[in-house]
């Protein structure tokens, strides 16, 4: 069985009503639609969101906004814990 393709795709997306396109990975595609519908509320509107908080790049800020998502889902584990 192949790997599935792990590479960018670029998907069209309106921020504040302006057209944009935005290269991700598939994987945090998959983690924004989850969030989203965690949030009840459309990608894209997560992704504006996310975009008027930003500083830097926007893929990159999606990225780090999954992966802290992620974080915060997952409890911490505490090596002293029996």
């Amino acid at each position: 069985m192949a790997p599935p393709d792990t590479g960018p795709v670029k998907r069209s997306v309106r921020i504040a009503g302006h057209p944009t396109s935005i290269s991700l990975e598939p994987v945090f595609w998959e983690e924004l639609k989850r969030i989203a519908g965690v949030q009840r509320i459309a990608v894209s509107r997560l992704i504006t969101d996310i975009d008027a908080r930003r500083t830097g790049n926007l893929s990159s800020a999606l990225r780090v906004f999954v992966v802290e998502w992620i974080q915060a889902e997952r409890p911490l584990h505490d090596p002293g814990a029996g």
